[in-house]
C-alpha cells in the first residue's frame, strides 16, 4: 500500500475524532473547511482550481463553502469524511499521481488539525521508512517555498541528511525532522519544530523575509 493511503486513513481518523468547528493552522479554516477541501481536492478539482483562482478570503471560496453547509450537522460532517477515508476511484487520474501529489498534502494537513487551538499536539512518531518518504519530497516543496529568499537554504535533519534548496554564498541552515521541515517551507513556521541557524546578517535578512508568524495564520 502507498504511504498516501496510510496517512489518508490516520488523517481520517483524527477528523473523526476533532471537533468540526475548531481552528485550523490554515487562517480562516475550520476542521470542517479542511475537510471539504480534502474532498474538494480530489473529487472536483474544477471547484478547487476556481476557488483558488477566485482570491477569495479563506473561509468564504464559493465551491468550498456549499461542501461546508452541506456537512454542518453531525451526520453530514461523517459523510464527508468518509468520502475522503474512501479514497479516490481507481480510474481518477489524481489517483496515478500517488505519493508524490498526496503524500505531503496529507501530512501537512493532518498537522494543520493536530497542532491548532490552544492546547497543540506533540509530533507525531512515524515508521522510519515513511519519515524516509516524506524526505524524499520535502526539497521539491522547499525550492518553491524558498524561491523568492534572499539568502541560500539549506535543510538539515538531525544526524541524517542535508539538502541545498536554494543556492547562494550565504546560507541559513533549517535543522529539523522532515515533517517539520515540510511544515515550515508551507509556511507553518510557528508549528514547526525546527532551529534555523546563521550568521547573524544572513539569518536576520531571511528572517525579514519568512517571519514566523502566529500559528493559525498560514495559506490553506
Amino acid at each position: 500500500m502507498a504511504w498516501m493511503e496510510l496517512e489518508r486513513q490516520a488523517l481520517a481518523e483524527t477528523l473523526r475524532d476533532a471537533d468540526p468547528d475548531a481552528p485550523t493552522l490554515c487562517e480562516g479554516w475550520t476542521v470542517r473547511h479542511l475537510a471539504a477541501h480534502l474532498v474538494q481536492r480530489e473529487h472536483s478539482p474544477l471547484h478547487d482550481a476556481v476557488d483558488k483562482l477566485s482570491h477569495r478570503e479563506p473561509g468564504s471560496e464559493r465551491y468550498l463553502t456549499r461542501l461546508v453547509e452541506e456537512a454542518r450537522t453531525e451526520d453530514g460532517y461523517l459523510a464527508l469524511v468518509e468520502r475522503f477515508a474512501a479514497g479516490l476511484s481507481p480510474r481518477s487520474p489524481m489517483r496515478w499521481a500517488g505519493d508524490r501529489a498526496h503524500l505531503l498534502e496529507y501530512v501537512i494537513h493532518h498537522e494543520d488539525v493536530r497542532r491548532a487551538g490552544s492546547d497543540p499536539a506533540e509530533p507525531r512518531v512515524l515508521p522510519t521508512d515513511l519519515v524516509r518518504a516524506i524526505w524524499e519530497q520535502v526539497p521539491t516543496m522547499a525550492r518553491l517555498g524558498y524561491r523568492s529568499s534572499p539568502v541560500g537554504v539549506v535543510f538539515a535533519v538531525p544526524g541524517g541528511p542535508r539538502k541545498v534548496v536554494k543556492k547562494a554564498h550565504d546560507a541559513v541552515v533549517v535543522v529539523g525532522d522532515p515533517v517539520e521541515l515540510a511544515l515550515h517551507s508551507a509556511g507553518r513556521r510557528a508549528a514547526a519544530d525546527v532551529d534555523v541557524v546563521g550568521a547573524p546578517e544572513t539569518l536576520r535578512r531571511f528572517e525579514d523575509d519568512f517571519p514566523v508568524t502566529p500559528a493559525g495564520s498560514s495559506a490553506p
